[in-house]
């Protein structure tokens, strides 16, 4: 069979999952450079003869989207266009002794943690000295930070300890060297991200180490917006606010994923808090911040869920009002305690239900998007278009939340921060223009 051999091997990294996976895919990418090895990330061209792809194997869709994923590229090796196929991320930390089984031409695979071993592949040295140092695969305005690896909860609903460990954190120090670094490659927002922010600091400091971390963060030079993901309930650091409400460059935004609100599913869920407990942090953290952006996530379909729970969800949504909410339907996950329980719901139930949920979070938004009709926001531009600029003020993050559409002739600057009069309000986005001084 006749290959597609180049005279120099150029890998492609595919990336499949979260936010955190992609991070792992931009220090990859680093240290193959560092070693002298072009490396592309997504290339929507057949350009490459090394394909690497970083799985997700999070809930059943995005495992099929993995494995699929891996087919294709097996194919494509099969037909003589690519010579080496190497997988790696949470899929292949899971079942990796499956899929060598079923899915044959694959070169190698690696799990979550082996980057040293993927490198060794490409007769390449792990460059401990590279701390930080990585290819961004986002815009050069903004990048994902992650300040610790795994997680130590046991949700019962959650895989992400079997596929990533237990909670191990990064120390302040590397942390501030990689945002420095981020800096210098232009970032001007830095979204941290972790399984658990609140966590931080816990393993290696022996107590929470988040606010300490922020105040750092916020004094890097450069960093005008600092975001955070991913904060667990059950006691949640009411320092963080504190820090927060002192630094300008602490976005008053704060994502943190419920899963749902019924004590019933709390507790099956073992999420240890209760729809109490969960409305007086709430209440809590708006006394601190009135202003702040709640955003969080829930799971319609968890086994044993009733419609009244439902209801129960809807009509705390209408009391507490969150600025933003994603929701997911629940997936079976063999390893994980809710995998005891009976998972009798249809797919098409779950869905009904999280569209149940989302038609009254609709109504919320678009709601809290009319209210901010008639003022200004300072929003970083993202992109262009259509003939239209697409940006975010402090209280949106990437890809998840509400974007600020400006239909301006004048040519603005991706990347930089503009102060936008809004003038028009949609169910989740906005519209405005440039008001110039």
């Amino acid at each position: 069979m006749k290959t597609k051999k180049l005279h120099k091997d150029i890998v492609n990294i595919t990336t499949l999952g979260c936010s955190k996976n992609m991070v792992d895919s931009e220090v990859l990418s680093g240290q193959l450079l560092a070693n002298g090895i072009d490396v592309k990330h997504e290339s929507p061209k057949l350009n490459y003869n090394i394909s690497i792809i970083n799985t997700c194997g999070f809930i059943d869709k995005a495992k099929e989207e993995s494995v699929n994923t891996i087919l294709e590229h097996v194919a494509l090796k099969e037909e003589g266009q690519l010579d080496k196929v190497y997988v790696t991320g949470c899929l292949s930390e899971r079942y990796k002794n499956d899929l060598e089984e079923e899915i044959q031409g694959v070169d190698a695979w690696f799990g979550t943690m082996e980057l040293p071993n993927i490198l060794k592949a490409f007769e390449a040295d792990y460059k401990a000295e590279l701390v930080g140092e990585r290819l961004l695969s986002t815009p050069s305005h903004y990048a994902y930070l992650k300040i610790s690896e795994g997680c130590n909860r046991t949700c019962s609903f959650c895989a992400i300890p079997l596929m990533r460990g237990k909670h191990v954190s990064k120390s302040i120090e590397d942390i501030i060297i990689e945002a420095k670094g981020l800096v210098k490659k232009g970032v001007k927002e830095i979204m941290l991200i972790a399984q658990e922010l609140t966590y931080y600091g816990l393993d290696i400091y022996k107590e929470r180490k988040l606010p300490e971390l922020l105040e750092r963060l916020s004094e890097v030079e450069g960093i005008e917006w600092i975001r955070l993901h991913y904060a667990y309930p059950h006691k949640f650091p009411m320092e963080i606010l504190e820090v927060m409400k002192a630094k300008a460059n602490i976005c008053n935004y704060l994502d943190m994923p419920l899963q749902h609100i019924s004590d019933n599913m709390l507790t099956a869920m073992k999420r240890q808090i209760t729809r109490q407990e969960i409305f007086d942090l709430i209440q809590d953290i708006r006394k601190v911040i009135p202003d702040i952006c709640l955003r969080t996530t829930l799971i319609a379909g968890f086994p044993g869920e009733t419609k009244e729970d439902i209801e129960d969800v809807k009509s705390f949504l209408e009391e507490v009002k969150f600025d933003r909410v994603g929701v997911f339907t629940y997936s079976h996950e063999e390893g994980t305690s809710g995998y005891a329980l009976n998972d009798n719901l249809s797919q098409e139930e779950k869905e009904a239900r999280a569209q149940d949920i989302m038609d009254t979070q609709i109504d919320i938004s678009l709601a809290k998007n009319q209210e901010k009709i008639g003022k200004v926001f300072k929003v970083i531009i993202d992109k262009k278009e259509a003939g239209r600029y697409i940006g975010r003020t402090e209280f949106d993050s990437v890809e998840v939340d509400n974007e600020v559409i400006i239909p301006s002739k004048k040519k603005l600057v991706i990347g930089d921060f503009v102060q936008v009069k809004i003038t028009k309000a949609y169910d989740f986005d906005l519209e405005g223009e440039v008001v110039y001084a």
